[in-house]
């Protein structure tokens, strides 16, 4: 093989495209003065090389789960400290399950 050729290409891969979409790319090609191959490749060779990075709207949503997981882990205890069933049940005179002023005020 000569030096400075390319290795021959022997793979093939066919693209499924709405006629439109196959005739603008065509139109494009012709224009920058390549084929659609040579185009093709470029595209996925440099694809190839970029790493593949999430998206920010990814990372916002992953941030988002955690901070409702651990809202839903915390929120339980900050709304009833632990052991205030006890000193509601002490405070709570009729047990209605209601604090009135009146047994408030008796305590």
């Amino acid at each position: 093989m000569p030096v400075g050729r390319s290795p021959k290409k022997t793979e093939t891969l066919e693209i499924r495209l709405p006629p439109e979409t196959k005739a603008a790319f065509m139109a494009r090609c012709q224009g920058a003065q390549r084929t659609a191959s040579e185009a093709l490749r470029d595209f996925i060779e440099q694809d190839l090389r970029t790493p593949r990075r999430r998206s920010l709207a990814w990372r916002i949503l992953a941030a988002a789960l955690a901070g409702l997981a651990v809202g839903a882990v915390a929120a339980p205890s900050l709304a009833r400290p632990s052991g205030s069933d006890a000193a509601f049940q002490r405070l709570d005179a009729n047990h209605d399950g209601v604090l009135s002023l009146d047994e408030f005020k008796a305590r």
